[in-house]
């Protein structure tokens, strides 16, 4: 016996690409997992986070050739 989802699947591949991806994007709403408007503005408000703590004094910067000999070196061992 086939399932649900498989008799699901069957029909939506046969919808035109265009109507797949709303579909698509209605399905992972449908998860309450983070949609990429969510990400972007989490992003955008750790970026605005730090640039305010680089202004404060609070933080500094590395340069990323330092960051990156620290990580060999940590994961050489």
């Amino acid at each position: 016996m086939e399932c649900i989802s498989e008799k699901i699947y069957e029909q939506a591949i046969n919808l035109p690409v265009d109507e797949r991806l709303i579909l698509i994007d209605k399905l992972l709403i449908s998860t309450n997992l983070p949609i990429q408007k969510d990400i972007d503005q989490a992003w955008s408000d750790e970026v605005e986070r730090r640039c305010q703590a680089l202004d404060r004094g609070e933080a500094k910067l590395i340069p990323g050739d330092e960051v990156f000999e620290k990580i060999r070196k940590r994961f050489s061992k």
